[in-house]
């Protein structure tokens, strides 16, 4: 992958979506909010973020277990990747999310759904500037 982008991040939960936005420019995430709402009203609260920070891609953690087998929240976060993918048009970039938000706690973040979803868009960042680099 070349050139640059902007990009909305998602740290999926059943009850709550927090969310980041970044780009290959800095190369830096930033949370920005909780999304608690769901089903309908949850897309919509994404539809605004996407219409307001119009991303070139969203990326979205999924989580594995210690051992990287899947679980149950592995296929609804990958399920959720694919309604973003659908109800957007956008790419959509799948990242291991394992103990973000345990990282954003730990690092003190008043929201840690929101910081986590930094901290995945940050991880995701790295991963594509090694990529460009090789």
């Amino acid at each position: 992958m070349t050139g640059g982008g902007s990009f909305l991040a998602f740290d999926y939960g059943t009850r709550r979506v927090g969310v980041a936005v970044g780009n290959t420019l800095l190369g830096r995430a930033q949370p920005l909010k909780t999304v608690a709402a769901v089903g309908d009203a949850r897309f919509a609260a994404i539809a605004a973020l996407v219409a307001e920070w119009q991303p070139d891609a969203l990326v979205v953690g999924v989580p594995f277990h210690p051992d990287g087998a899947a679980h149950e929240n592995t296929l609804r976060s990958r399920r959720f990747g694919r309604r973003l993918q659908g109800r957007f048009g956008l790419p959509v970039h799948e990242v291991d999310e394992r103990y973000t938000t345990t990282e954003a706690r730990a690092e003190g973040a008043t929201d840690a759904d929101a910081a986590a979803a930094a901290i995945i868009l940050e991880q995701f960042l790295r991963e594509r500037a090694g990529h460009a680099a090789a």
